[in-house]
């Protein structure tokens, strides 16, 4: 399967793709310059700053969204109004880099290290009621986060492992239980963003390898999809009866003449439907 473009490229570094009906559609981030990005139903993409990094996002509940940014989190208000919550660490470093909301409303994102060495970052969570917390230490490059469509268990990537993982996940202890869920040869790309789609398949974006990749719920491969890029960094079902699969891309460290349409949004329709975004209850 091969996809299709979207937009023009139109982010240095696009990541964290998001549907939402609550937003009209979809959003994205062009992560490095602090954007995060609006698919009009025209076609035409809006930009909006919210600060020095936009690593990811969720809508919230009450209207608006969370967003991760460079050392914390934010809180859109329905207005439009960014409120910037206190910073989680000092170490300019460090940065957030890819998140998401669990079964129960609770917001997580995980960091990584601009020089991207090992161990040095974790996985926070961000509660309904602002308090903030370590739950995953020792990461490197905390990627793709998604939960599966009963919510019993989550995926989660830290990019450098070369392997998706599972956690078992409940209320009240949270994820546990870490375990290998599928091994990826460097040959096959780097796991960067992960969807899960309504029967249970994990979507995952081949990093360097212009692939983004469906695993069954037992681990096994069964589709892949193609992109005319090779830095293709997360994935999201969308559209009206989300059955459609945006793909974004980056064309960080490229040189200008190289690959021009990295950057783009793409999009396929791989014959499965996706979840409903899972919403910060805060």
């Amino acid at each position: 399967m091969k996809a299709e473009q979207v937009t023009d490229p139109v982010a240095y570094h696009g990541e964290g793709p998001v549907w939402s009906p609550r937003w009209g559609g979809l959003r994205w981030v062009d992560m490095l310059a602090g954007d995060v990005l609006s698919l009009a139903a025209d076609g035409t993409v809006g930009r909006r700053h919210v600060g020095e990094v936009a690593a990811a996002l969720r809508p919230r509940e009450s209207g608006g969204a969370v967003i991760g940014v460079e050392r914390g989190f934010a809180l859109e208000d329905p207005d439009g109004t960014v409120t910037h919550l206190p910073e989680v660490w000092d170490d300019r470093g460090v940065r957030m880099n890819e998140g998401g909301c669990d079964p129960d409303g609770r917001f997580y994102c995980g960091s990584m290290a601009y020089d991207k060495h090992e161990g040095g970052a974790a996985l926070y969570r961000l509660d309904p009621d602002g308090s903030v917390r370590a739950v995953l230490e020792n990461v490197t490059i905390s990627n793709g986060l998604e939960w599966s469509p009963d919510g019993a268990v989550a995926y989660y990537n830290d990019t450098p492992t070369g392997r998706i993982d599972v956690f078992d996940y409940d209320p009240e202890g949270g994820l546990t239980g870490r375990r290998p869920f599928a091994e990826i040869a460097r040959a096959d790309g780097h796991p960067d963003g992960l969807t899960v789609d309504a029967a249970g398949g994990v979507w995952v974006a081949l990093n360097h390898a212009g692939r983004v990749r469906r695993y069954t719920p037992f681990g096994a491969v069964d589709e892949e999809i193609e992109l005319p890029v090779r830095q293709v960094t997360a994935c999201t079902f969308g559209g009206a009866a989300l059955d459609e699969l945006y793909m974004t891309t980056s064309r960080e460290g490229l040189p200008p003449e190289e690959e021009p349409r990295a950057g783009s949004l793409f999009r396929a329709r791989p014959g499965v439907r996706g979840l409903p975004v899972r919403e910060f209850a805060g």
